[in-house]
């Protein structure tokens, strides 16, 4: 099972493996990542994975060479 390193917005960081559901991995890092529709079309659980916006629901925890990646908050000026 092959692991990463991830730093949440809140400042706390943690191994989850590849593959994993992004709402779950985030959920035991103490992060709350807002949803809506639970299928992908909403965008309200957008989410930056090392600079590339991705949709939490519908997106696994993908695989970094560096073995880091770096999650932020997406901006939404309609949400």
């Amino acid at each position: 099972m092959t692991t990463v390193r991830i730093h949440w917005p809140n400042g706390r960081h943690g191994e989850h493996v590849v593959g994993s559901d992004w709402l779950t991995a985030a959920r035991d890092a103490g992060v709350t990542i807002p949803t809506g529709c639970m299928g992908g079309s909403c965008g309200a659980c957008e989410i930056e994975v090392n600079g590339t916006t991705v949709r939490a629901c519908i997106s696994t925890v993908p695989s970094s060479r560096r073995g880091e990646l770096k999650v932020e908050f997406a901006t939404d000026p309609f949400w």
